[in-house]
């Protein structure tokens, strides 16, 4: 097993052990990807303050997220077509993270169905929603998450009409891919993968064909999801979804105060600042810039987390300092999952957690929970305000 010392050793050999169409909609934003880069480059321009001569023994890093218990605020972010990563891919993160001790969230777009993770999962995990047109498929799959006994319900708000991402579009995206001439020459450089894939069952939507009517074969699943994005989502049937659901309720998707005063008005027990990882609205800022007004605007209504852009420990520091109680993770530990898939994962997992534990300490922080702006040096010019 090669050395990892950092998530980057893990995205390098995800890029060689995966098909460039699922490495490229991994590693990838909508139109210019401005937003995806500035997710990760601006927390380069947070600085920790170092701290020195004080007691450092007895660290911990475990918190909350949503009451449930964590072993560090982490969870795992809804990934789509995750199972092509690797395949099995959501069983296999579903089981590093329960090993972990951190959330996994399965998302509507899986290739592993609920009842596949929950077959396979050693924990309860949560389960994300896209809201569609189709409501009788929206209320099956909310029924069949709280038959799965997922802990909780995260409803993606920023989904509503699809960003173009243009290597996608390039690489005719589909899952599993299409058997053109430029993609099984691909695939042959892929021995590990291609062969993994061929001893799974696993390889469509497995949340969507065979659950919705009309949809049993691939072209029918493709032109279905196509037009099923809801565009009329509004609060009022993100009130209707969190009645029925009645459990933890985590909104996902809020880029700005106003939106973020709303969701607490709507009950969530978390909302999550997040910008689909710069893949839909390009030219939007940064989730860390956004992140500080909106903990503002909504103070202690209700739990608020980041998303999009961490890629290390310190990355989570940073967010939690800005204000933040909790953070999800995607690309980081989608990079270990197509390098190595579940001790893959729970490679990026480890790679999180010692660099959190040391830059805490020498931070002169003992406890997780203490982070806070005294913690960082912040420039003047980098939260996120509209004039």
């Amino acid at each position: 097993m090669p050395v990892i010392t950092c998530i980057e050793d893990l995205k390098r050999l995800h890029q060689k052990r995966t098909p460039k169409m699922f490495w490229d909609y991994c590693e990838s934003g909508s139109y210019t990807e401005q937003t995806f880069r500035e997710n990760t480059s601006d927390f380069a321009k947070l600085r920790f303050r170092q701290r020195v001569a004080r007691d450092l023994t007895g660290r911990v890093l475990e918190s909350t997220m949503a009451g449930q218990k964590v072993s560090m605020p982490v969870a795992l972010a809804p990934v789509g077509s995750t199972g092509m990563q690797h395949p099995d891919g959501e069983i296999h993160a579903a089981r590093a993270a329960a090993k972990a001790g951190v959330p996994f969230t399965l998302s509507t777009m899986s290739i592993c169905s609920i009842e596949d993770v929950a077959a396979h999962s050693p924990e309860p995990f949560w389960f994300q929603l896209y809201v569609m047109k189709d409501e009788d498929f929206v209320d099956a799959i909310i029924e069949r998450a709280r038959a799965a006994k997922c802990s909780a319900l995260v409803l993606t708000l920023d989904l509503q009409i699809l960003g173009q991402r243009h290597k996608d579009l390039k690489n005719g995206l589909t899952s599993p891919p299409r058997p053109t001439i430029p993609n099984l020459i691909n695939i042959a450089t892929k021995p590990r993968w291609a062969w993994n894939m061929a001893r799974t069952p696993r390889r469509q939507f497995r949340n969507i064909v065979g659950h919705v009517k009309g949809v049993q074969k691939l072209s029918d699943l493709t032109a279905w999801a196509n037009e099923q994005f809801d565009p009329q989502l509004d609060w009022s049937k993100v009130i209707r979804i969190r009645d029925q659901w009645k459990g933890k309720f985590i909104l996902k998707g809020v880029l700005d105060p106003e939106d973020a005063k709303m969701a607490a008005d709507a009950g969530a027990d978390a909302v999550i600042v997040s910008n689909h990882g710069g893949r839909q609205l390009d030219g939007a800022l940064s989730s860390i810039r956004m992140l500080p007004s909106i903990v503002r605007a909504i103070g202690d209504r209700t739990e608020v987390w980041m998303d999009s852009g961490i890629r290390s420990g310190q990355d989570v520091l940073k967010a939690l300092a800005l204000g933040a109680k909790g953070t999800m993770i995607g690309r980081a530990y989608i990079h270990g999952l197509g390098a190595m898939g579940e001790a893959g994962v729970t490679a990026a997992l480890e790679v999180i957690r010692k660099e959190m534990d040391i830059t805490m300490a020498l931070c002169g922080e003992r406890d997780v929970k203490n982070m806070g702006r005294h913690n960082l040096l912040v420039p003047e010019d980098f939260e996120g305000r509209w004039a």
